[in-house]
């Protein structure tokens, strides 16, 4: 049953992200027509919405037709990421001063789709729309949006501060070792990788010590962490770069310890032996207190 909710929800969305990503021949199309030259002003202007509005009903009519009920909405959602993930590197290529926002958008749309895939690889069991995680939380929303709206209002009143190269370059890579450590972390977990805080232990449920988990306890939190704040770091977003990184440490230090009581449930002095011997990777937090 597990292994037929792979093949089938992990193809329909490894289909679907690729039919969004498809927008990326949009613009090539365009320029081989006409003389125009500069992607990303196709794109923003007439023509252009135009072409990307049809594409996407297209899309979206197709994907309605051959998937029905859940598989649809599976299908929906990779094909939104693919279609952001396609704007985005068509940004990132483009003659503009918004390429770092084009780093941001493939950044966050590969982010959530493979959150998706790579839990239908390790873990189809646990499978379900949430693992794309888009509906996180409403601070979660709250955050993405204040950074965009932050990026705009600075790129409009000083838009200097938003062509800091080394800084976005720090940024970009930031988020590409917290999202390599992210996903070596679900890899290495395998089934016993869950996005949901686990109260019951399953028979399969093994404590994880080897790989990225002998360097950190918590190395797909650890991952996470610096993605996020990383993302900020990209955009040259100050006030979010601290907001994030206030808001990020809060939560995982919450979820830490909300995580290790039901650990040291599970595994006893096990987990307890391992608590001395690995830090949980984050800063200034060590977990649930052993005395609490």
């Amino acid at each position: 049953m597990a292994g037929n909710k792979l093949v089938l929800e992990g193809k329909i969305s490894i289909i679907s992200f690729i039919c969004g990503l498809g927008v990326v021949f949009i613009p090539l199309i365009a320029i081989v027509g006409s003389d125009i030259d500069w992607v990303f002003d196709y794109l923003t202007g007439f023509n252009g919405k135009i072409a990307t509005l049809v594409y996407i009903t297209v899309i979206n009519g197709f994907l309605l037709l051959i998937y029905k009920g859940p598989l649809y909405k599976v299908a929906v959602r990779a094909c939104f990421l693919g279609f952001t993930f396609g704007c985005g590197t068509i940004i990132s290529l483009s003659d503009t001063t918004w390429t770092h926002f084009g780093w941001y958008m493939c950044s966050l749309a590969f982010f959530h789709y493979s959150e998706y895939l790579v839990t239908a690889i390790i873990n189809p069991r646990s499978l379900s729309l949430d693992s794309f995680l888009l509906n996180h939380s409403v601070e979660y929303t709250v955050a993405a949006v204040s950074s965009w709206v932050e990026f705009i209002i600075e790129k409009l009143l000083c838009p200097d501060i938003k062509q800091l190269s080394w800084l976005s370059v720090l940024g970009l890579l930031m988020v590409l070792c917290g999202e390599f450590l992210r996903k070596m972390a679900m890899f290495t977990a395998g089934s016993n990788f869950n996005h949901i805080v686990q109260n019951e232990k399953s028979q399969s449920h093994i404590l994880v010590t080897s790989g990225v988990y002998a360097f950190f306890r918590h190395p797909s939190y650890v991952g996470w962490f610096y993605w996020s704040i990383g993302t900020q770091v990209m955009l040259c977003n100050p006030v979010c770069i601290l907001g994030y990184t206030l808001a990020s440490w809060r939560f995982f230090r919450e979820r830490i310890e909300e995580e290790e009581i039901s650990l040291i449930h599970f595994f006893g002095e096990d987990y307890i032996e391992y608590k001395r011997k690995v830090s949980s990777g984050l800063p200034f937090i060590a977990g649930i207190r052993m005395g609490s």
